[in-house]
């Protein structure tokens, strides 16, 4: 994709966008999860399922070419649906059943510098020097506000959160490459129809009690008052928290850089950390709000660097490259 169609922009607004409905469904998922209903892989299952329903329905209307792809582009595209968004929210959500949220996501957006360092030696682009701090910036802040000095680490749990971390550059560098052939809306069906049917054969689904959607639930923290059913909430995570936030993240990505698009994803943990202060009561000290202050400075540094060439994948049987979501 030329540099120039890239619209930069856009693609940081529609990242924090992206960023802040992650952070916000993190405390949602978290209180689906503390009611014995869904399991995390089931949950995982459904997110996905409803994003590919919802993705074919559109295709289906705007873009029936969307399901005719190369095979090539099936087998890379299946691979980001398993080993990028399967195994990240997987083991994201194994890794918060031993560590703190915090810890969690720090050892996850170490995908940060990963990516870079990937995009740097095997496709050569142009990593700047100002990267790499905005890098350093914001790892340092990630730990300051997780606090890893106070936290007692699951060995276990820093384990699953180190893969999730694997999972998410993948999710950064094969989305980005498949998006220099595919639109946005035909490799999020495609991605989220592998993962679903990768989740169809390991989440148990079939041992769902369906009777339970509807029975209510607090949500918790300082909205413990409000009392919903079940299905309110994971319909929020269904519909908002996955199909809206996995097509503005992907947009992102094709839009920006992956190690650019990498570091503005890093937001999330602000927006977690903010989200939980005030809906679950999880409350930031001074020293936290500054580790926040420094994620957020080396965000804004990252924006400074101009974007170099991008490594283009050849995935497309034509030279014909469909427009841009």
């Amino acid at each position: 994709m030329p540099e120039n169609s890239r619209r930069p922009v856009f693609g940081y607004v529609i990242g924090f966008a992206a960023a802040a409905i992650f952070g916000l469904n993190g405390s949602n998922i978290s209180v689906l999860l503390m009611h014995d209903t869904l399991s995390p892989a089931q949950l995982t299952l459904m997110r996905t399922l409803v994003a590919t329903v919802l993705t074919g329905l559109v295709l289906l209307v705007t873009d029936r070419s969307a399901f005719k792809i190369t095979r090539r582009q099936l087998l890379i595209v299946a691979f980001l649906g398993v080993a990028g968004v399967a195994m990240l929210q997987q083991f994201y959500a194994l890794a918060l059943s031993r560590i703190d949220v915090g810890i969690a996501l720090l050892f996850e957006y170490l995908a940060v510098p990963a990516v870079a360092l990937i995009a740097l030696i095997f496709f050569k682009e142009n990593v700047r020097m100002r990267i790499w701090v905005s890098i350093a910036f914001v790892i340092v802040g990630l730990a300051v506000v997780a606090q890893v000095w106070n936290s007692t680490l699951d060995p276990l749990g820093v384990m699953f959160a180190l893969i999730a971390a694997c999972a998410y550059v993948v999710y950064f560098l094969v989305g980005e490459r498949l998006l220099n052939s595919m639109s946005v809306m035909g490799m999020v069906f495609w991605a989220m129809l592998f993962s679903t049917a990768f989740w169809g054969l390991f989440s148990e689904w079939w041992t769902i009690d369906v009777s339970k959607l509807a029975e209510p639930i607090s949500l918790a923290g300082n909205l413990d008052e409000v009392v919903l059913p079940y299905w309110a909430p994971l319909a929020f995570a269904l519909v908002v928290g996955s199909f809206v936030s996995f097509i503005l993240s992907f947009i992102a990505i094709k839009r920006l850089k992956p190690t650019s698009a990498a570091i503005i994803a890093s937001s999330e943990v602000l927006f977690a950390f903010v989200v939980a202060w005030f809906w679950l009561n999880e409350t930031l000290n001074a020293v936290q709000l500054l580790g926040a202050a420094v994620v957020a400075a080396g965000i804004v540094l990252a924006q400074t660097a101009r974007p170099g060439k991008v490594f283009d994948l050849d995935l497309a049987t034509t030279e014909h490259r469909p427009s841009k979501s």
